[in-house]
């Protein structure tokens, strides 16, 4: 038999909040931020990677930022997601 993952412990431990040691709060929490610090890393090949750099620096956003912006992007276009259509009235802080 597995022993339960980290989010099914939380959720045990939120559902008995009061019968729940402060230590084993403590380790849960620490296991979710272990979890939640080590989640973040795509791994790109080499010249994706400088590319990507580039890009982070040209675009003035982190690195996570980035890469969430050219897969919106990217699903926009190819139409995996809906496109925000603009109307001449829109604001679009000087870009269009």
């Amino acid at each position: 038999m597995s022993s339960p993952d980290t989010a099914t412990l939380m959720e045990e431990a939120a559902d008995r909040i009061a019968d729940i040691s402060r230590a084993d709060l403590q380790i849960m929490l620490r296991r979710a931020a272990l979890r939640l610090r080590n989640a973040g890393g795509v791994s790109m090949e080499d010249d994706v990677e400088d590319a990507l750099r580039d890009l982070v620096g040209e675009l003035g956003k982190t690195r996570n930022d980035t890469i969430r912006f050219i897969v919106r992007e990217w699903m926009e276009k190819n139409t995996y997601l809906p496109v925000h259509n603009l109307d001449e009235d829109s604001d679009v802080d000087g870009s269009a």
